[in-house]
């Protein structure tokens, strides 16, 4: 099989080594849509309603450049940090993107043990198509947080999750309802539940048909903060609030328990028109005040989108369409070589501004661009 990650050593005379396989993202992206069917790749790629957050996502990260900072003497600058205590090799986590079997065979297993090569770390979905179980026995270095969505099953998966191994839930609080995705209601888009369904073998667990039922449904109750709060506290793990935009939710998370906040519109696929998650970023932040963590999600693309948001706030970037990419173009060597090819870039992209370390990237890196 055909090496997709190793890079040669350059020949004399050569400004970049031969790449025997990917040398850069859009190669992996161009890969993975060549594997999938039409009606996946619209399921993959599409967002809510006309798509207009989805495309705001990358209109906010053109918005801002990195300011140079020649003759620094910063060489070999340092990706490393930490997320809720999680050491990471660079400030990236993999999102719980659920139906991962869609793009994979190897679907949530391969992302992390990719995460488990690479030093970072998957939010592992509730609705994937490996149990929280599996995906842990195959990468307990990785596979440390658990997602889940707030139904009445919510304490159920969450001691599930703890006794699996995961030190803390990820819970995805934008999705009261399903979003309503254009490109999947034209394409009359109905996978096999099977891809969705890893979670739901368990005593107490709704079967995947029920769950989906509860999030697809306008009429069913939604929970509030209270009510979250309520069964948090009866958890024994600490948990994340995944879908915050503004302050006023961020507040909200924090007086609820969150022991740390994504600002996250996800990937465009809810609310529609909804703010970009990079311009919703400063406020949530400042709101949070240093209280929290923060990772920011929906529409990383780059190593230099890493450093913005960094630069605006956050302690880490959660990847989900990137990381799709690589499982579906080559399963575990494709989402490794797409964590390496983002950490170098970054890395790239730290010694030209002059940034030793994750800790030295501020908003005093950045600069608006004109409009």
């Amino acid at each position: 099989m055909t090496d997709l990650t190793s890079t040669p050593p350059a020949a004399p005379g050569e400004m970049y080594p031969q790449e025997t396989g990917f040398a850069v993202l859009d190669e992996i992206r161009d890969a993975a849509l060549e594997q999938l069917s039409p009606e996946v790749v619209d399921y993959l790629e599409g967002g809510a309603g006309t798509e207009a957050t989805l495309r705001a996502n990358r209109g906010a990260f053109g918005r801002w450049a990195i300011k140079p900072r020649p003759m620094s003497g910063v060489s070999g600058p340092d990706t490393g940090t930490e997320f809720l205590g999680l050491p990471l090799s660079a400030p990236v986590l993999t999102a719980p993107f659920g139906g991962d079997g869609l793009f994979h065979d190897g679907g949530q297993i391969a992302v992390a043990r990719a995460n488990a090569a690479c030093g970072t770390a998957s939010i592992v979905p509730e609705a994937g198509t490996f149990s929280y179980e599996r995906v842990a026995e195959a990468a307990p270095a990785a596979a440390r947080i658990a997602q889940l969505h707030p139904f009445e099953h919510f304490e159920v998966s969450a001691e599930r999750a703890r006794r699996a191994g995961y030190t803390t839930l990820c819970v995805t609080v934008d999705c009261s309802t399903a979003g309503f995705r254009v490109r999947n209601r034209t394409n009359r888009f109905s996978p096999d539940l099977a891809y969705f369904a890893g979670n739901q073998d368990g005593v107490g667990t709704p079967q995947v048909a029920e769950m989906f039922e509860r999030l697809l449904g306008l009429s069913t109750p939604s929970w509030d903060w209270g009510r979250l709060a309520e069964a948090t506290s009866r958890c024994a793990l600490p948990w994340i609030a995944k879908g915050v935009l503004t302050a006023d939710a961020a507040e909200q998370a924090i007086a609820a328990g969150a022991a740390a906040l994504v600002v996250s519109n996800h990937g465009g696929r809810q609310l529609d028109p909804a703010p970009a998650s990079l311009d919703a970023l400063p406020e949530v932040a400042a709101a949070a005040a240093g209280r929290v963590p923060i990772a920011l999600d929906s529409g990383v693309r780059t190593g230099s989108d890493i450093f913005t948001a960094l630069a605006l706030g956050a302690d880490a970037v959660l990847i989900g369409r990137l990381a799709a990419y690589g499982l579906a173009a080559a399963g575990e060597e494709g989402v490794r070589r797409t964590i390496e090819l983002l950490t170098e870039e970054l890395r790239t992209v730290m010694m030209l501004a002059g940034t030793a370390s994750v800790s030295d990237i501020d908003a005093n890196c950045l600069t608006e661009r004109p409009r």
